[in-house]
């Protein structure tokens, strides 16, 4: 296992809970790739939308956002236009632009050259269904292009990303960020269980606690699922979460699904903690481990990063399916997600090849066996 990588991987999760973190995370995942350093975008459905860099290219988002570049931005333009969203999880230089191309771009002539820039390659991810969030990796211009293996690493580091954000979404909030880490936690919406290396709790907030009627529940100062599978399941997940290896660290986070009567499947997740000088952080002193209990709305499409991982598709290809399962029509799924409602019946053709169903009403039976009752 690369060294650099579980390294990236450690301080993503120690960002989880501290925020203010997340641009040493950003480094150390462009570390990885000996490059000059990262960016993680979000853009939450109500057209707000947050930028962190890493420190060696603030200056260069700062010129990036302060002068209009996002609109000359050839490679995110083409790969918004093209739909490379919805076909692949990670879109780099290549799969947009040619390097005859490249040299011609004002982009990447006049703001790219100015900071030795050229390459880029950025992952899509899904933190919350209501949010699109992306790291790119920014690479000089002396170096070659992301390689297949590079592009398949920083696939796997996204997904440690998307599930450190489930948490750190919602502590960037500002009326959060004043707040004790306690007192934070207290007022997010999803269950939190802070666990020590014995797995016992140690802290749950409001709403983890309202979960004990509703599917989790805390009995002898430890986690208990309802049933003996859910149980398993999640005893194995947080049993692998404490060893701390690397393989365990670096291996795809993966949803616990636990079903309830007359409600959605709760869906939990379970992420490490790395200790950090931070006096926010004070409580999470024993910590080894946070579980994140998410009670999903009811009247929503399934997550799509819960589909995803569940019937082994894209996150493209699952934004589609959740729409479509979820009723929607792929003219309006396509609408939705900004693409033609060509490449929207394109990839839902892939969906249907991947899952074995033929029709809407077929997928829409499957999701809700598995993801949604």
């Amino acid at each position: 296992m690369n060294e650099r990588f579980v390294t990236a991987v450690e301080a993503i999760y120690n960002a989880a809970p501290n925020p203010a973190s997340w641009p040493e995370a950003l480094q150390a995942m462009a570390d990885c790739f000996n490059d000059v350093g990262a960016v993680l975008l979000w853009h939450r459905d109500d057209g707000s939308f947050g930028v962190i860099a890493s420190p060696g290219l603030a200056e260069a988002q700062k010129d990036y956002a302060e002068n209009g570049w996002s609109l000359r931005d050839t490679r995110s333009i083409r790969a918004i236009e093209q739909s490379y969203w919805v076909r692949t999880d990670v879109v780099c230089d290549r799969d947009v632009i040619s390097e005859q191309e490249m040299n011609k771009d004002p982009f990447y002539r006049d703001f790219l050259a100015r900071y030795g820039l050229k390459w880029c390659a950025a992952v899509g991810v899904s933190p919350d269904p209501q949010v699109a969030a992306a790291v790119s990796i920014q690479r000089v211009s002396g170096k070659p292009a992301y390689s297949d293996a590079e592009i398949e690493m920083l696939g796997k580091l996204g997904r440690h990303v998307e599930s450190a954000l489930r948490l750190s979404l919602r502590l960037l909030d500002a009326e959060l960020v004043k707040d004790s880490l306690g007192e934070a936690f207290n007022r997010v919406n999803i269950g939190i269980f802070v666990l020590d290396s014995l797995s016992r709790v140690i802290f749950s907030n409001l709403a983890g606690r309202d979960l004990s009627d509703a599917g989790l529940s805390v009995v002898d100062a430890r986690l208990q699922a309802p049933s003996g599978a859910e149980q398993k399941a999640l005893q194995a997940a947080i049993a692998a979460t404490l060893r701390t290896a690397a393989p365990d660290l670096a291996a795809p986070p993966k949803p616990i699904l636990i079903q309830r009567e007359n409600s959605r499947t709760l869906v939990v997740y379970v992420m490490p903690v790395s200790n950090a000088p931070d006096p926010r952080q004070a409580f999470l002193t024993h910590a080894r481990a946070i579980v994140l209990a998410i009670d999903p709305d009811a009247d929503a499409p399934a997550d799509p990063a819960v589909v995803r991982d569940l019937l082994g598709l894209t996150l493209g290809e699952a934004r589609i399916a959740a729409l479509v399962g979820h009723g929607m029509a792929p003219k309006d799924a396509a609408g939705r997600l900004g693409v033609t409602e060509e490449t929207a019946r394109t990839v839902l053709k892939r969906v249907f090849a991947k899952v074995g169903v033929s029709r809407q009403s077929e997928l829409s039976t499957l999701l809700s066996k598995l993801v949604l009752r």
